[in-house]
């Protein structure tokens, strides 16, 4: 972030918003990623980005490429304001005497933001993935495939597992189900441990990300500052962002598609569960090789590059404290 002291409240502000508007424009890519990480070999219903996007399109209309957007949208908010807030909360926790930071010191800050945040991130990307990846199990019963009969029927009984009553056709697609039916079922049967499931690979991710991301991004905005007192021009900040989310969002990508995978609890024909990320990582590298892990890296990429473009061109606006100064807010601002 720039040197400039914020608020906490403003910074939440920043944060939530700059989540809201990436995730209404970047959301489709996000959900061609999870149905392309998704797919097991042998099984593609989508060749690439762009063939699933028209895919989902032609099947499910313009709307279905923003299935589980609402579940985003609600707690993007806290989830983009926590690790935003905190990781300049560790940032300024480590500085001392106004001095600059170590880039070890860099990282703990976004080890530590990386930690937070997952509180939210992990609930939210259960009820988000099951709803993403429901075109796509419905995408793959539609495409012929030859089955032993000892396979058909362990995969009818894969099928009936689902948040749909009754016997599900192969050809007709599941009752739409909504984020809270699935949040109260997990509740009911498991506990608050089932919206946390894949809490490990989420933390898997997420802190690696926050631990690159972060220095990488004040390193970069420090090379467009013309001094040491001024901020660097908006459209650096933004440059900065990107280019910082997109190489994270790639270095990282492995512990997304074992995220993905373990927290999918409805599964295609003959696709495999997992009991843990030890057997999802052996699994995968056995069936379907090393590059199994970069599945949807370049829709991550795309995902991730305009988030945090958005937010650290929010922060430099100063939207938070143009709203906070302008409403009766402002008695939270000190």
């Amino acid at each position: 972030m720039s040197q400039q002291h914020i608020s906490l409240p403003a910074k939440l502000i920043n944060g939530g918003i700059a989540g809201i508007v990436g995730v209404t424009c970047v959301f489709p890519i996000d959900l061609a990623k999870t149905r392309l990480q998704n797919q097991r070999q042998g099984q593609q219903a989508y060749k690439s980005m762009m063939d699933c996007l028209v895919k989902t399109v032609r099947s499910e209309g313009y709307f279905g490429m923003y299935r589980g957007a609402a579940v985003n949208l609600t707690l993007v908010t806290p989830e983009k304001a926590i690790k935003l807030a905190a990781n300049d909360f560790f940032r300024q926790h480590f500085a001392k005497n106004g001095q600059g930071l170590t880039v070890f010191k860099e990282m703990l800050a976004g080890c530590g933001a990386g930690m937070c945040q997952v509180i939210v991130t992990t609930p939210m990307e259960m009820l988000k993935i099951q709803l993403q990846d429901a075109g796509r199990l419905v995408a793959q019963q539609q495409k012929p495939v030859m089955l032993s009969p000892s396979k058909l029927v362990a995969t009818n009984t894969l099928l009936s597992r689902s948040y749909n009553s009754g016997t599900v056709s192969a050809m007709a697609p599941p009752r739409a189900v909504s984020a809270t039916q699935i949040a109260r079922e997990l509740f009911r049967t498991q506990g608050i441990q089932g919206l946390y499931k894949g809490l490990g690979a989420t933390l898997m991710r997420d802190v690696p990300f926050s631990v690159v991301y972060f220095p990488l991004f004040a390193n970069l905005n420090r090379l467009g500052q013309p001094s040491a007192e001024q901020a660097s021009p908006f459209y650096w900040a933004f440059f900065s962002g990107c280019l910082a989310g997109s190489i994270a969002a790639v270095a990282v990508n492995p512990c997304d598609v074992v995220k993905t995978r373990l927290q999918s609890l409805n599964k295609g024909s003959a696709e495999e569960a997992y009991s843990g990320v030890v057997d999802c990582v052996s699994k995968i590298l056995h069936k379907e090789g090393p590059s199994a892990f970069l599945k949807g890296a370049g829709c991550r990429a795309l995902v991730i590059a305009p988030l945090f473009g958005i937010a650290q061109v929010m922060y430099f606006a100063g939207v938070g404290e143009y709203i906070l100064d302008s409403s009766p807010l402002s008695v939270l601002s000190p």
